[in-house]
């Protein structure tokens, strides 16, 4: 899945190739995509090679290589003065939704199901890697047992990815996210980056900015403005199934 942001450069990367044979430079992607630095640019590329879409080629300038495309690539968005057009975002659901915040209105509270089970709300998938979309709807129900979970709201993501390997959390694992705007410095958080993509990382602070820090050596901390990051919900428990 792709945000679409990252839809939207790899159409566009694609489409320019198709024309010119030689790829956009960053200037260009950043005009198209109407961003403000070509930081965002790098972000989105950095993406869009590690989910395999693109590659980048050796000792050769401006050298990327398009190596697939989204199943639903035909819907290309138009260039607008400004750049592309927003896309929408697929949810865990298969229904087409913008990007959303978690508020109180949309987790539906806990459901008992017997003495010693209860049922939270699964909100699609999280990326534990690079990030994906942000939080989608509610999609199914995860039963979990009521000692997992503490005061306030809960929900449930499937963890996709594996860039927190090293604490325990793999791909496939469903965590138990405790709904919350703020959380300790080592906390592992849902944070929404840019109001637009969410991902699973740990959380420090210093000074003013923000990282998000994985644990898996191969991926790099990010590092972020304290009003590029919100913190949707931090976690308080983990299903795996074998």
């Amino acid at each position: 899945m792709l945000t679409a942001k990252q839809k939207d450069l790899l159409l566009f990367i694609n489409q320019r190739m198709q024309e010119t044979g030689v790829p956009p430079s960053f200037d260009e992607m950043k005009d198209a995509l109407d961003l403000k630095s070509k930081s965002g640019i790098h972000r989105l590329i950095t993406a869009l090679v590690e989910r395999g879409f693109i590659r980048r080629l050796p000792h050769r300038a401006r050298a990327i290589e398009v190596i697939k495309l989204p199943d639903n690539a035909g819907q290309m968005p138009k260039p607008t003065a400004g750049g592309f057009q927003p896309s929408v975002i697929e949810g865990g659901n298969g229904k087409s939704n913008n990007v959303q915040q978690l508020g109180p209105s949309s987790m539906p509270p806990p459901v008992a199901v017997d003495p010693g089970a209860l049922t939270i709300p699964l909100m699609g998938r999280i990326a534990a890697g690079v990030p994906i979309s942000a939080i989608q709807d509610h999609t199914s129900d995860v039963v979990c047992p009521p000692d997992m979970l503490g005061k306030g709201e809960h929900y449930a993501l499937e963890v996709h990815g594996d860039s927190m390997i090293e604490a325990g959390i793999n791909d496939g694992d469903t965590v138990i996210i405790q709904r919350c705007s703020s959380a300790n410095n080592g906390d592992i958080v849902v944070a929404l980056v840019e109001k637009e993509e969410a991902t699973l990382k740990r959380l420090r602070k210093k000074g003013s900015t923000v990282a998000l820090e994985a644990a898996n050596a191969a991926y790099e901390t990010r590092i972020f403005g304290p009003d590029q990051v919100e913190v949707q919900g931090k976690l308080v428990g983990l299903i795996r199934r074998y």
